[in-house]
């Protein structure tokens, strides 16, 4: 049941963006998310897609999930669903977008996915980061700008999630040399490019089929990063199909060794995990940079 005063506020503004009297006739939940809640809407005005938390359990998210949302869909290069409005309605902040019916996958969508991930990537900055900080899952993620992808890397990536897990108890003081060895080898290992814009939070999770069988992004926590980091993160569980991999790589080769170099840019993604669901990902994580 959605809430009254977030039912009334999301009719208020379609109706004024419809310019006629908009009712939600049914709010059907949606699953796939463990931190908000989502249903999609039905209204004389067509479907939409509704997400919604407590206005102070993490504040600004769904303003920056529309800012990453509206970045990406401004490069034209993959489908991004239509950031509607985002706000707050009593004690609730929302993000209404565009529905998204699902489809089945055709046969060449691997191939397209891969080659437009790839198109993506090819919209670059002068910084590694983003002008303002955002989310990835219920996390802080820190964005401020670096010239260079290695100290972005650690001062922005790693330290700080690193930080957060030793406070919790994952990680001893001891464990904090391998990274250390892991910090002064960086530049040997990762290859030089420059800043390509990247969705962040790239697993399966996270993209869909439209209804045309087309690739969709959602959930973003983009910023303007080393490409093979969302290379690395639609591999963390499981991995997408070959085809896709190899339409990237056809598109806009990555450099010789890129799988070896996976691990590395994942110590990311999973020290988030450590974070947010703790168990076996701080044994994942020092399996990785005990290597080093």
């Amino acid at each position: 049941m959605l809430p009254d005063a977030l039912k009334l506020t999301i009719e208020t503004l379609l109706s004024e963006q419809k310019g006629t009297h908009v009712s939600i006739s049914e709010t059907r939940p949606v699953g796939g998310g463990c931190i908000n809640q989502a249903c999609r809407l039905k209204t004389g005005a067509g479907n939409y897609f509704l997400k919604y938390n407590s206005a102070s359990a993490f504040p600004g998210m769904f303003e920056k999930e529309a800012a990453g949302l509206k970045i990406l869909s401004g490069t034209q290069t993959i489908f991004i669903p239509q950031v509607v409005q985002h706000g707050e309605a009593g004690n609730y902040s929302f993000l209404l977008l565009q529905f998204i019916e699902s489809g089945k996958v055709k046969s060449n969508f691997w191939n397209e996915f891969g080659t437009k991930l790839a198109g993506l990537h090819h919209n670059t900055h002068s910084f590694f980061g983003l002008d303002h900080d955002n989310y990835i899952g219920s996390l802080i993620q820190k964005n401020n700008p670096h010239p260079d992808f290695t100290s972005f890397f650690i001062l922005q990536r790693i330290e700080p999630q690193l930080k957060e897990a030793r406070n919790k108890g994952a990680f001893s003081q001891g464990d904090t040399r391998y990274f250390d060895s892991l910090f002064r080898q960086l530049n040997n290992i990762i290859p030089p490019e420059k800043p390509s814009l990247v969705h962040g939070d790239l697993w399966s999770g996270n993209f869909m089929v439209t209804s045309e069988g087309s690739p969709c992004l959602v959930d973003p926590a983009v910023y303007y990063g080393h490409r093979e980091a969302d290379i690395a993160m639609s591999l963390l569980f499981g991995g997408f199909e070959p085809a896709f991999y190899e339409a990237y790589n056809q598109t806009w080769p990555m450099e010789k060794g890129w799988q070896k170099r996976m691990d590395i840019f994942n110590l990311y993604p999973l020290l988030v995990h450590v974070n947010l669901f703790g168990g076996g990902y701080a044994g994942q994580v020092l399996r990785i940079i005990r290597q080093f």
